[in-house]
């Protein structure tokens, strides 16, 4: 008899792009932002490894937050990607708009509950 797999958790679900993504790119960065009561900040606040991106996720997303990633690239090297941004934050305003110098290669979003 075979044992099946149980089904992801609707988290699970939306983090297992960037799981896969840190398997396949061990070598991409997670760059951290945190909305503020000023907006989205232009620099980083956190840069995390490839395999530490969906843990710092995760415990953000349990305890109620919003999150967007997006994955990107530079224009002129289209099929290399550069870094994965990690937007979060609390209330109900809206996600980031794009980078501009960048291209959007992939990006989910999830909004709390």
């Amino acid at each position: 008899m075979t044992q099946r797999k149980p089904e992801p958790t609707p988290i699970e679900a939306f983090l297992a792009p960037l799981g896969a993504l840190a398997r396949k790119h061990p070598d991409i960065e997670g760059l951290v932002f945190w909305r503020t009561s000023d907006g989205w900040p232009d620099t980083p606040v956190e840069a995390l490894e490839a395999e530490e991106i969906t843990f710092y996720a995760e415990g953000l997303l349990i305890d109620g937050f919003r999150m967007q990633w997006s994955l990107l690239s530079l224009p002129e090297t289209r099929e290399t990607l550069d870094h994965v941004r990690l937007h979060f934050w609390e209330d109900d305003s809206a996600p980031p708009d794009d980078p501009a110098g960048w291209t959007l290669q992939r990006r989910g979003l999830w909004p709390a509950r």
